[in-house]
């Protein structure tokens, strides 16, 4: 994606915005967490997402990144282990009985748990590490000092912005809470939002295969 015109770093901007805006596992994680357990627990697991989202950003700076993306076998490890850790998120929603209970309560209220879990989610997810080989170089000057540095400022950048959108989602959803105060509404939003997370496992799975 190029953008003629304006700054590189307005263009990086705006690129990481768009790809961060278009739906995915992050979000049906986010908003399920949060209807169900509140602001608290929703933050937790973005602390989670952008730890994974920068260490990343590290090892593109090192470049590990590069050696995913030329490693078609560890790159296979990696998506098809993602995509059994969503669809094993999506079990667990739908399942868990912890929102027939107070929504303070159970091992998903938990702000640890929560954050491991967007730790994982984001680890396992091989275009995350994508990512950072295939759009950021774009945007990474030959005349701009060294490349190490300007990718660490890139990746600081894009997982600014991340945690900015996620933070929103959290935010949306949390306000949402008390109207889904009783324990038949929490379990039909949560099971609602499983399905959706199960769906973007299967979409996952199916788009994010590579024919090299």
């Amino acid at each position: 994606m190029s953008f003629t015109g304006i700054s590189p770093l307005l263009a990086f901007a705006l690129t990481a915005t768009i790809i961060e805006i278009t739906p995915g596992p992050n979000m049906a994680y986010l908003a399920s967490l949060s209807l169900t357990h509140g602001l608290r627990i929703g933050f937790a697991a973005v602390a989670g997402i952008a730890l994974g989202l920068m260490t990343y950003g590290i090892a593109a700076a090192l470049g590990l990144a590069a050696m995913i993306d030329s490693s078609r076998w560890f790159y296979e490890m990696l998506r098809w282990a993602g995509v059994a850790y969503l669809v094993w998120l999506a079990w667990d929603a739908w399942s868990s009985e912890s929102e027939t209970a107070d929504a303070g309560e159970g091992e998903d209220s938990q702000p640890w748990r929560a954050f491991r879990r967007g730790l994982v989610t984001n680890l396992l997810n091989p275009k995350a590490a994508i990512f950072y080989v295939a759009v950021l170089p774009e945007f990474v000057r030959i005349d701009g000092g060294p490349v190490v540095t300007q990718t660490l400022m890139l990746s600081a950048i894009y997982v600014g912005i991340a945690t900015a959108i996620h933070m929103t989602i959290v935010l949306l959803a949390g306000s949402l809470q008390e109207t889904i105060a009783t324990p038949d509404r929490r379990r039909t939003v949560r099971r609602g939002l499983a399905l959706a997370l199960f769906g973007i496992a299967i979409w996952f799975a199916l788009t994010s295969g590579r024919s090299h």
